[in-house]
Parts: C-alpha cells; structure tokens; sequence
C-alpha cells in the first residue's frame, strides 16, 4: 500500500504541473490560430499518434512489467528485457516516421482531404521519432519504481510547453506549434536518459544489446497482443476523426473536439499516471502469488482514481460553456462536446486499474479482442452519429458510449478476480468462477 500511495504520489505532483501548463498553452494557442487551425493541429496529432503507437511497439509496457520482476532477482535478464525495449522502440520509430516523411502527401489529399498540410505533417514525423522512443523510456522507469524521476522530468517539460508551444504559435502559426511540441518531446527524451542511467547503476544491471535477442519470445507471449491492441485503439480514433474532417465545415468541427480533448487529455493523465504506477506493482505482487494484495491494490486503485477524476469531471460540466469560451470565437457553442468527452473521462479512468491487472498477469489476447468490439462500437456509432449532423458532438458521444460498453467488460473481468481470490483464502464458500483472462486496453492519450 505504501509503494502505491508514494508512487502515486509523486505521478500526481508531476502530472499537475505538466497538465495545468499544457492546457494554458492550448487555450492560448487556439485562441492566436483560430478553429479551423486549431483541428487541422488536432488531425496532425491523431495522425502522428496512430502511428506513434505501432513506433514504440508496445515495448513501454512490456519493459515496466519485466523490469519490475527481474530488476532485482534475475538483473541480467532485466538489462536483456532492457536492451530490447530500447532497440525495438528506435528501430520502429525510424522506420515510422520515414515512411510518414514519404507517404504524407497521398495521405493528406486522399484522407485527410487537405494537401496543404503535407509540410506540417513532415515535421510531426519528429515527433513520431520521439514519443516512441520516451515511451519505452518511460516505461522503463516505472518497472524501476522511478517515478519520483518521472515527476521531475514531467514538471520540467511541462513549464518548457508553455513559451515554447505559446512562442512557436506567436511567431510561426501552426508550423510553430508543432516545432515547439518537437523541442519539448526532445527534452524529455534526453532528462529520461539521465534518470535511466541513475537507476541502471543503482540496481547493477548490465544492458546488454548482443544477448537481448534471447528474450524474443517475450515479444510474442506479450508484447504481440499488447501493441496490437493500442494499435486498434490509435487506428480506430483516427479513422473516427478523418470521417469527422470529411464532413462539411469538418475540420472547424474537428477545431472543436481538439479543444474539448485537450481536457480529456489533461484529467486522464492524472489516474494514467497514478495506474502507471499499479503496473509494476502488481506484477511484482503477481509474481510473489500474493493475489490477496493485489486484490486489495485493485480496489484501493479504482477508489484513488473516482477521488481524483469524478470531481473534477462534476465540476468541469458545469463551467463547461465558460470554458469552451476561453477557447475565443467559434467555440461558443460546442460546450456539449466538452460534457461529453468528460463523462467519457470519468468512465474510462474507473477501469484504468483493471487493464493494469491484465497486463501484469500476462493475460493480453482476450484483451486484444475486447478492444475489437469496442473499435467496431465506436466506428459504426461514429459514422451514424456524425452523417447525421452531429459533428464533434458526435463523434465524442460514440466514444462515450463505446468507452461505456468496455468498461462493462472491466467491471465483470474486476469482480471474477476478486471472488476467485476470496475462494482461495476462504474468505467465501468454493463456487465455481470462470477464468475471463483477458487485457483491457491503456488510454487513448492523445484521443
């Protein structure tokens, strides 16, 4: 209990100072680029988010799980598992962000029906490069319980979002804006370097890149269903928002659900943070066969997340009109769209606890088509709601209501693991409980 609630809190006091500066530069940044720029920011963001979540391969999850089981009893497998997670996470995002240099033009006339943007997407191709890499970094650090480190390091990048995302909208538009959102992501990689070291050193761990590929098999049992489900998540988001920018006057419309999502965004971090630190946790729990614990650290997560979101989403449908306001003109009267997206929020983070339980238990492949239903959910929604004139709010109610039907899958799989665990310490009578297995998805961070 104390590692959850220290880990947590130092994610919390990180995540505060990074997200209250990223919101005050979006506001200020849609408010100098206008609407329509400001969805043409957001459709560039999805893109390159799709794509970043097959760049970084899964590995982030991967290396906080195994790192956080063999850091200290098997520390040579832990710096193969490292290894790994590093070269896959460069190889992949080189390769991604080639190909997004090389195929930008076909994709912005032909999908995002906007050839113009061709240039800018170019540039996000860096970014593209840089979140894989800092999210097998991240992920890294948590399976070390580092995440003191990743407070710091998110503060710091935090406090440099906001001259250099406000500066670059100032000075060069929409071009600026996503050079400052490269200079930032840069930064973060290279504070995440140093912190990596310290704790590499700290644990006497070897990384040793010519042995790790005996740890392949890893990718299979794991990371295969695990990246293909972020994959299915990234892909089905961003074939929702092209059928939202294809509609008339869809990209002021997609203007609108950006700026609604940066809110999204800003409280969902919050128990991503917070379940960060539950993943390495639990798998260290998992591999001791402690259930017990971690069914407690289950209930105790949901519980710290409701505390920490459910406010917060109360309060915000109330300013909502006020704050769609401050985005400046256009946006009025899209507060419907920030309604939805946070009631989306407040459902999503309750079942955060549970995917991390998955994960930790290894159990990935129901998972993975746990998530094809809620995919199919949300585009046939997404296509019904927005061809019928709904625009943004459409397209945030199909993600509310499919976001909805999986939690439901979340709160069944929850409430197995904890009677399978009361069966076994004899807390209940011996019944029959069927074993879901089964991972349910991370959160969709970039929307």
């Amino acid at each position: 209990m104390e590692r959850l609630l220290r880990g947590a809190f130092w994610s919390v006091m990180g995540t505060v100072v990074s997200r209250v500066c990223a919101l005050a530069a979006a506001i200020l940044a849609a408010r100098i680029i206008g609407k329509i720029a400001y969805g043409e920011l957001g459709m560039i963001q999805s893109t390159v988010g799709m794509l970043g979540t097959l760049a970084g391969f899964g590995m982030g999850t991967t290396a906080a799980k195994f790192v956080a089981e063999l850091r200290e009893k098997e520390p040579a497998k832990a710096g193969r598992i490292i290894a790994l997670s590093s070269l896959v996470s460069w190889g992949m995002s080189l390769a991604l962000a080639s190909a997004l240099v090389f195929l930008a033009p076909w994709l912005c006339q032909h999908t995002l029906a906007a050839p113009y943007l061709t240039g800018y997407l170019r540039i996000g191709a860096l970014l593209l490069v840089l979140s894989g890499i800092n999210g097998a970094q991240l992920g890294i650090l948590s399976g070390f319980e580092a995440f003191k480190n990743i407070a710091r390091v998110n503060s710091l990048t935090g406090l440099l979002n906001f001259p250099l995302v406000v500066g670059g909208a100032l000075l060069f538009g929409l071009s600026g804006i996503i050079g400052g959102m490269v200079l930032v992501q840069a930064c973060g990689c290279l504070l995440n370097l140093h912190a990596l070291r310290h704790q590499v050193r700290r644990y006497s761990i070897r990384i040793s890149y010519y042995s790790c590929i005996k740890e392949l098999p890893v990718v299979w049992r794991f990371t295969i269903p695990a990246v293909l489900a972020e994959i299915l998540i990234s892909a089905t988001t961003w074939s929702a928002a092209t059928m939202l920018v294809r509609q008339p006057n869809g990209y002021g419309e997609m203007g609108a659900f950006s700026a609604a999502n940066q809110w999204f965004r800003a409280l969902m971090w919050l128990p991503f943070m917070v379940n960060s630190v539950t993943l390495p946790v639990f798998a260290e729990r998992l591999g001791a066969d402690d259930k017990a614990n971690t069914a407690k650290l289950l209930k105790m997560a949901v519980k710290m997340n409701a505390l920490i979101v459910l406010p917060l989403v109360a309060f915000g449908c109330i300013l909502s009109p006020y704050i769609m306001m401050s985005y400046g003109r256009g946006f009025e009267s899209t507060w419907p769209t920030l309604v939805a997206v946070l009631i989306t929020t407040g459902v999503l983070s309750l079942e955060l606890p549970v995917g991390q339980l998955i994960a930790a238990s290894g159990r990935m492949w129901l998972g993975f088509f746990s998530n094809v239903g809620w995919g199919v959910l949300f585009l046939c929604t997404t296509s019904l709601l927005v061809k019928s004139g709904w625009g943004a709010f459409g397209l945030a109610s199909a993600r509310l209501l499919a976001y909805s039907a999986h939690t439901l899958f979340s709160v069944a799989y929850a409430v197995v693991f904890i009677l399978a665990v009361k069966k076994s310490t004899g807390i209940v009578k011996p019944c029959t409980v069927p074993d879901l297995g089964g991972r349910v998805s991370e959160t969709d961070i970039t929307g």
